[in-house]
């Protein structure tokens, strides 16, 4: 075996991670393997939260934002769990 073979990183390592924010508090709430399924996640999640945004301003809750952006799978936390639509349970954000 003289030859050398050249290995290339592929891109799977690379996800997509829809992340909640509230106020300083960020979280990620999914992650998904391409762009096209987080942005799909991010405007599901938008309009939760536009559809219960009475029930938010009741509690004094602070709706979530939402983004996009990529992730390295060794990025995540060894404990993360995806979040609920609303990003928050028992009145609490996670």
């Amino acid at each position: 075996m003289s030859e050398v073979l050249n290995f290339t990183r592929t891109a799977e390592d690379t996800l997509w991670a829809v992340i909640a924010s509230v106020g300083r508090t960020t979280r990620i709430a999914e992650i998904y393997p391409n762009r096209t399924a987080a942005l799909a996640d991010r405007a599901w999640r938008e309009q939760q939260v536009r559809a219960y945004e009475g029930l938010l301003r009741s509690c004094r809750q602070k709706p979530p934002r939402y983004s996009v952006a990529p992730i390295r799978r060794q990025d995540l936390p060894r404990a993360w769990r995806p979040l609920p639509a609303l990003g928050f349970l028992r009145g609490q954000f996670i």
